[in-house]
Parts: structure tokens; C-alpha cells; sequence
């Protein structure tokens, strides 16, 4: 694979007046799916993007260009393609006033068959871990791995947006309205996404070069710990102490006024979002690491 810095394309900065009427979950956007891709990639081992370009090879899909970095955001594309079923993969709805993450997730439902046909009734935690163990499997077919592949890419980037793993009875805040000065407005849900990941740098080759100086050996070495149901606790723990610290009532009232950012609200989200790229793209290498080390990918 060529460097990370060929694979971008140049994008504009979000449209950040836009409508609140959408109930879309596209976590972080295109631009930071890129980006956890792009700092991925710089700690995969040499072996493993070996393997990763073999099984990207094999991909005939249309929806995205065929590059990881573009593929990241495969799993959006195929969703809006009108397979809704796997819509409710993309996050967990850990509830504020019920934090209850088995609940959260139908009961993590045990899988039968491939991972990539369902049930619809599924969280992101559940869908990482199944797919990351398909990408181990020596017998998983490569139409099957080149699936796992592509929504490991893209659902461990979704589980570190802090609003795809806490709900306040909003469709995780996506009934938020906030107000951005004048009649500017945007949903709280879409702000995390995209909003902030622009304000950090609207260029996600630059803010992926930035981020990957940022990250220690310690960083890599603390981050590697543990699991998606403990990475997803972490992801929830931030929401409820930054994302939904503003003066909005839980539930979907289609009348309620704009919120405003209390001071010093978009500063604290920019250092969360900052920190939750690197944790996500550090943990997406070490997990593709892990999986791919001792399988066999045939050309």
C-alpha cells in the first residue's frame, strides 16, 4: 500500500448550518474513519498490511474506492445502499439514567452463521468481537473476511464516538438541537461526528500526521489494553461527562429550542475527540495485529 498522505482526498470543511432533521449515526464522518485508517496503518506490523492489501484485493465492490481508507467508510455507504438491517451495528444505547450495556445490546446474541448476516438486533461491541474472530478464523471464505475486514475497519472507529455508546433517550443525540450563532444549527449527534473532527483540522491528512506525533509508546502500550466492551464503557463514560453536559431534557421533543455550548464545551470536546481518534486507531492495528498474524491469505 502506498503512504497514508496518497490516499486522501481533499474535502471541504462541514456545512456546519445545517438542518436538524436527520436521525443518520455516520460516526466521525468520512474525514475520521480516515483518519483512525491512516494511524491504523502506520502500526500494523509488515506482515499484516501485507494481508490487508490481499484481502482488499479481492474486493469488488463499487460503494467506495478500493483503498483502506476508503473503505473505512464502506460500512456507511452499505447502510444508505438500503441495508438498514445492519443499522443498529453501528452503536450501543447505553442509557444515562440506566446504564445497563448487556440490556443495551439485545443481550449480546450469540451468532449463527456468518457475522455479516445478522440479526439485525445487534450492537457494535457484539459485531467487533465476531468479526475480529472471523478475521482469526483460518476457515472463514474470502468473500466472508473481506466483510469482516472492512466493518472491523469502520465499527471500532464508530465505538469511540462517545455518542454511539450513550443515549439519553435522544437516538443518542441526535434529537439535540444545538445553536451555533444567528440561524445556524446542528444536531448533538452530528456535531460529535463531524463537527469537531473539522474544527481539529479540516484536512484528514493533516490531522492524521498530527495525532500519529501525539502518540507515546506508553499511549500505544495502555491503549492495547482490554476489550470493545470495555473500550465502549470508556466511550460512554465521556459522553456523560462531556457530550451531554448542556442544558437539554432527555427524550425527542420535535418543539424544544436550540441549546446553546456552555463556555468551554467545544474546547473539552476537541481534546475528547483528539484523544478517542488515536485510542481508536491505535486499537484498531493492535486488533487487526492479533487477528491476522497467523492466518494465511491467498493471493
Amino acid at each position: 500500500m502506498k503512504p497514508l498522505t496518497r490516499y486522501f482526498a481533499l474535502t471541504g470543511s462541514v456545512l456546519l448550518g445545517l438542518a436538524t432533521g436527520s436521525t443518520q449515526t455516520l460516526a466521525w464522518g468520512r474525514e475520521g474513519h480516515q483518519v483512525v485508517a491512516a494511524l491504523a496503518w502506520d502500526y500494523l506490523t509488515p506482515d499484516v498490511r501485507d494481508k490487508v492489501d490481499l484481502i482488499l484485493r479481492q474486493d469488488k465492490d463499487t460503494l467506495t474506492p478500493p483503498d483502506l481508507l476508503s473503505r473505512s467508510t464502506w460500512a456507511d455507504a452499505w447502510r444508505a445502499a438500503g441495508h438498514k438491517e445492519t443499522t443498529e451495528w453501528h452503536f450501543v444505547d447505553i442509557e444515562l439514567d440506566h446504564p445497563d450495556l448487556i440490556q443495551a445490546c439485545y443481550n449480546f446474541p450469540e451468532q449463527v452463521g456468518p457475522a455479516s448476516a445478522g440479526p439485525a438486533k445487534d450492537c457494535v461491541v457484539n459485531k467487533i468481537s465476531q468479526f475480529q474472530k472471523e478475521l482469526a478464523a483460518p476457515a472463514t471464505s474470502p468473500a466472508e473476511r473481506v466483510l469482516a475486514l472492512k466493518y472491523l475497519v469502520h465499527f471500532v472507529g464508530d465505538l469511540h464516538q462517545p455518542l454511539h455508546a450513550a443515549d439519553n433517550h435522544d437516538k443518542g443525540g441526535n434529537c439535540v438541537r444545538l445553536s451555533l450563532g444567528g440561524p445556524r444549527t446542528i444536531n448533538l449527534h452530528s456535531y460529535w461526528d463531524t463537527a469537531v473532527v473539522s474544527e481539529l483540522d479540516p484536512n484528514p491528512d493533516n490531522l492524521a500526521q498530527s495525532l500519529f506525533t501525539q502518540i507515546t509508546y506508553d499511549d500505544k502500550q495502555a491503549w492495547q489494553q482490554g476489550t470493545p466492551s470495555d473500550w465502549v464503557q470508556e466511550s460512554f463514560g465521556l459522553a456523560r461527562t462531556y457530550a451531554y453536559q448542556l442544558a437539554a431534557k432527555p427524550g425527542c421533543d420535535p418543539d424544544s429550542a436550540p441549546v446553546e455550548l456552555p463556555p468551554g464545551y467545544d474546547a473539552a470536546a476537541q481534546s475528547v475527540a483528539r484523544q478517542q481518534l488515536m485510542k481508536a486507531g491505535v486499537r484498531l492495528a493492535y486488533m487487526l495485529n492479533t487477528a491476522l498474524s497467523g492466518v494465511q491469505i491467498s493471493k
